[in-house]
């Protein structure tokens, strides 16, 4: 992965993240900065969480995150 990043130009790190509070606003500072931008494999609205799911579950995320967003489609 980290070879097809340096082709791409980008810089590919990995973050291991606990519920803590203080890492979390540093990432939300980092990525307010732009300089974290995730790599989001699928949006999933939040009447379909459960199919969200599944699609995490079969393995069937290539690269990047799921998300489940509360936000309607249209805004």
């Amino acid at each position: 992965m980290r070879r097809r990043a340096e082709a791409r130009g980008v810089r590919y790190q990995f973050f291991f993240m606990q519920a803590d509070g203080s890492q979390l606003r540093e990432l939300g500072s980092l990525y307010d900065k732009g300089e974290l931008r995730p790599v989001v494999d699928r949006i999933f609205p939040f009447d379909r969480t459960l199919e969200g799911l599944a699609h995490v579950e079969q393995g069937r995320t290539k690269a990047g995150k799921v998300v489940v967003s509360i936000v309607p489609e249209d805004s």
